[in-house]
């Protein structure tokens, strides 16, 4: 389903369009525009009390998700994701390369992730944001802990010539939570990764590669990444927006594999979390990777 939210919470609501102003709390005494302005937490959490967000949402329900794969033709893989109207575009580019000395048959996986100033005017040009360095580095522990990919599976031959994988990950727009985008645009475009054949001959030590692009990638592992914000340490949001995210106490990612396992958890600082509200999470959390990767298998198999 396209709407990754538990029928519970599923009450009809139009989640793209904003609430007008005269949907607004009564208790607002100047208009909704300018009170965001000037008190924007107190503005978040006068919706909140009433059980909506600003953007017309109930608290647990996650924007909309669409997948799109092969959107870099000149990559060997590539896909693009959007989370309501963040937007991640994955390419990645396979290499040929020498393996390390004590792992002769791995290859590698090199993801880099960037939110250049086009995605929101808040990142400015120069050295990469707090926000993109601390997404790249939970790529990286996600690729590390869920080992999705067999990395022996991308030997060419032993010692000599291994692939490399190089996965640019790129927000095109920036809206709230790219953590989770950036992820899935990762992992869908892995899904989507063509491999030519590769043969390494010892007489002159070289690699010769074929031009057709055949060979898939076999993942053990599908991860989904789930984000949720905590406002005022007492109300969980499901996959906060770019409005919400400075007012946030703490977050929560929650990485569910593809059986419904848990595959890892996220919570950098802030607020702490009741055992209950964890459990609450974590079964929201499985019920957006199964519509996740529902819509992951139909882009893929449209292609």
């Amino acid at each position: 389903m396209d709407d990754s939210t538990p029928a519970s919470v599923q009450n009809g609501m139009d989640v793209d369009t904003p609430p007008s102003v005269t949907s607004t709390p009564a208790v607002f005494s100047l208009d909704s525009e300018t009170f965001k302005k000037i008190h924007p937490t107190e503005y978040h959490r006068r919706f909140l009390s009433q059980g909506v967000r600003a953007d017309g949402r109930t608290l647990s329900r996650f924007r909309k998700a669409k997948i799109t794969v092969g959107a870099i033709t000149t990559a060997h893989g590539s896909a693009m994701a959007r989370l309501g109207e963040t937007t991640v575009v994955c390419g990645i580019k396979a290499e040929i390369t020498e393996p390390k000395t004590g792992a002769p048959r791995d290859g590698f996986i090199v993801p880099n992730f960037d939110l250049p100033p086009l995605s929101s005017p808040q990142f400015k040009p120069g050295p990469p944001s707090e926000l993109s360095q601390s997404i790249s580095e939970y790529i990286n522990r996600v690729l590390e802990s869920s080992k999705l990919l067999n990395l022996s599976d991308l030997c060419i031959e032993e010692g000599r010539a291994v692939w490399v994988l190089y996965a640019d990950i790129v927000c095109l727009n920036y809206e709230g939570n790219a953590m989770d985008a950036a992820m899935l645009a990762l992992v869908a475009a892995l899904q989507h990764v063509r491999l030519p054949t590769a043969t390494f001959y010892e007489a002159d030590n070289t690699v010769r590669v074929k031009e057709q692009r055949t060979i898939p990638l076999k993942l053990s592992r599908t991860p989904i990444s789930v984000t949720f914000g905590v406002f005022d340490g007492q109300f969980i949001l499901a996959d906060p927006d770019i409005e919400e995210e400075p007012h946030l106490s703490s977050q929560l990612t929650v990485i569910i594999e593809q059986n419904g396992g848990l595959c890892g958890m996220l919570k950098p600082g802030g607020s702490p979390l009741g055992q209950e509200t964890l459990t609450s999470c974590l079964e929201a959390a499985r019920t957006r990777a199964t519509d996740i990767l529902g819509i992951l298998e139909g882009a893929l198999a449209e292609r």
